[in-house]
């Protein structure tokens, strides 16, 4: 609990910098053209869905299918990493920095604070994965605390994700410029 407050206080506080700092002449709508941002919160959207799958299963006692599923959530996390360096290194290879302007520093802060916890989440992926693997089919049960626990972890950063790039996706340019058309 105490990781979800400080991580959530960290976070709100990058949003309200991004939020604040956007230049006036900053194209806003420039990282959402990137389809690697899309993309990686499709793959976002399937590792919360298989952790879903993992969590269901275990209350059903259906255990066949759990270590796969544990595998999928763990490829897909490290999909993730590794597509957002490459969209980095894309918005880079653009002359967008983290010293371009407050809209990239921001970006860049916020993604990097993303991974690391990402990271954090596979070591202990990584734990528990290897509990899992060394137990019988039978005996899963015994880890459903740590699995329920990593489920809740992964869903909080795909919260975090998700209003980050809603506020990306909300507060640019051109979703601006057609509210207000609608109140003019």
């Amino acid at each position: 609990i105490i990781i979800f407050g400080i991580s959530t206080a960290i976070f709100s506080l990058i949003f309200t910098a991004y939020l604040y700092s956007i230049p006036p002449e900053q194209d806003t709508t420039l990282i959402l053209k990137n389809k690697l941002l899309w993309i990686n919160t499709l793959v976002l959207i399937f590792v919360t869905y298989f952790f879903y799958k993992i969590s269901k299963d275990l209350k059903n006692n259906l255990t066949n299918k759990i270590k796969n599923n544990i595998v999928t959530v763990g490829a897909l996390s490290y999909l993730f990493l590794f597509l957002q360096l490459i969209l980095w290194y894309q918005i880079m290879k653009s002359g967008n920095f983290v010293d371009t302007n407050t809209y990239f520093s921001s970006f860049y802060i916020f993604t990097a604070l993303h991974g690391i916890h990402l990271l954090g989440g596979l070591f202990f992926w990584g734990k528990v994965s290897s509990r899992i693997f060394k137990l019988d089919e039978k005996d899963y049960l015994n880890e459903e605390n740590n699995i329920n626990a990593l489920s809740i972890y992964w869903l909080f950063l795909f919260i975090v994700w998700l209003v980050f790039f809603a506020l990306m996706f909300i507060y640019n340019d051109a979703v601006i410029e057609w509210c207000k058309s609608l109140i003019a």
